[in-house]
């Protein structure tokens, strides 16, 4: 008998597309994320002021998509599986997360290469959480959860292996 509250869910999947600036590349990224995700990509924002690469702050500079649920499971499967479902240990943080890239969005299956938009590839980052980190995150009554009830780096490469069957390699 296990404890339903130890399992581990994939709490959600982040599909970034970082192309360093604004204009038509902006565009094109836009429109792939929308294309491989079916979900309307959100802006993201420059932080800082680089003027070696002639980026401002609050510059847009990527586009981004958060899937969560089974959507977010069916992509990061897709997404493993571009990969050859092999993923190394490094990409795995102390509470378990995981980020990994895709080279190309035509690895996914049904894109084709489309001349007009070029090659774009992107970083995919999934964030995974037991069944009370809500208490970490709620506005009233706000407690840390304890060390015994966070997933470990070890956790996170037993949970990939086991639901997404994919190889992590040293």
């Amino acid at each position: 008998m296990t404890n339903p509250m130890r399992e581990i869910k994939l709490d959600k999947a982040v599909v970034n597309i970082g192309v360093g600036g604004a204009g038509e590349r902006l565009l094109k990224a836009e429109k792939v994320l929308q294309m491989i995700t079916d979900r309307k990509p959100v802006r993201t924002l420059a932080k800082t002021t680089n003027r070696d690469f002639a980026i401002r702050r609050g510059m847009d500079i990527g586009v981004k998509v958060t899937l969560r649920g089974k959507e977010a499971e069916k992509f990061v499967k897709t997404a493993l599986w571009t990969r050859e479902n092999r993923m190394a240990k490094y990409s795995f943080d102390p509470e378990g997360n995981f980020s990994f890239g895709v080279a190309d969005y035509t690895d996914f299956p049904g894109m084709k290469y489309d001349p007009e938009i070029g090659i774009f590839g992107m970083d995919v980052s999934v964030s995974l959480a037991r069944p009370g980190k809500r208490v970490s995150r709620r506005k009233v009554l706000r407690r840390g959860v304890p060390a015994h009830h966070r997933i470990t780096r070890r956790e996170g490469v037993e949970f990939v292996k086991s639901k997404f069957d994919a190889e992590v390699v040293d």
